[in-house]
């Protein structure tokens, strides 16, 4: 049964279309719902759906956004865009996507068991596809991670929680001096840096593509204490979280 991840800021509009695909009688199930494109984002780094069902216009991040962050992460679950708007910028972008549908609020049982229909039908292709490419010997296993991949692996799990260098030392079974060695040596970039790069990545991510008030950025990041956060990431990136957030407008 194909699974779907329902994305509405709405939750009566979620709980709508819920019913509507339930009466479509196509073997289809929601398995979670979320209430804007980066809370969408956020599950899916943990989770794969077959479908995302999207609305187009959300608070803090729009579906446009969300399916653009999709594409760029080489996410490719199927793409419904569901909107009130029958807007011809919309209709475009969703095509230029490769969103499977665009369905207009309210959206009646005929349409989206149309869509859901399509859906079944790409879903079998693509697994026909892939049972075709499977090779007839076993493939050759690959070598094991060496432990800097192993470590980056593990920090990008545990961020944006506390990340020690005792800690991903005793992950990898080294003495936590050698692998600041060959972190450095391997990276380019000291353990520290690094670790503190990652989080204002991901801030400048969400300072530029959502609407998060600034200490709730911080706290995504890490940084309970938000003067503490503004003056890191002026030292790393140049700028206060104001200034940049301004630049980007």
């Amino acid at each position: 049964m194909p699974d779907i991840l329902m994305v509405d800021d709405e939750r009566w509009v979620r709980t709508s279309l819920k019913k509507v695909i339930e009466r479509s009688g196509l073997p289809f199930r929601v398995v979670q719902e979320c209430s804007n494109g980066l809370e969408a984002l956020d599950w899916l780094e943990n989770h794969t759906v077959d479908v995302v069902m999207t609305d187009v216009k959300m608070p803090v991040m729009d579906g446009i956004t969300m399916v653009r962050q999709l594409k760029e992460r080489n996410l490719s679950p199927e793409l419904v865009m569901v909107s009130g708007y029958d807007d011809f910028q919309f209709v475009q972008f969703a095509l230029r996507a490769q969103v499977v549908d665009y369905l207009l609020k309210p959206v009646e049982v005929e349409d989206m068991g149309r869509c859901l229909a399509s859906i079944s039908e790409r879903l079998a292709k693509a697994q026909a596809q892939a049972l075709a490419a499977v090779p007839a010997e076993e493939p050759e296993e690959t070598g094991p991670e060496s432990p800097i991949q192993t470590a980056i692996r593990h920090i990008r799990s545990v961020l944006p929680g506390e990340v020690t260098l005792q800690d991903v030392a005793a992950k990898v079974h080294l003495n936590p001096s050698y692998l600041s060695q060959l972190f450095k040596q391997q990276m380019g970039i000291n353990f520290v840096d690094y670790v503190l790069e990652q989080r204002m990545d991901k801030a400048k991510q969400l300072l530029s593509q959502t609407t998060l008030r600034i200490s709730e950025i911080a706290e995504r990041v890490g940084y309970s204490d938000i003067a503490y956060f503004s003056s890191t990431y002026k030292r790393v990136t140049g700028q206060t979280p104001s200034e940049f957030r301004k630049s980007r407008t």
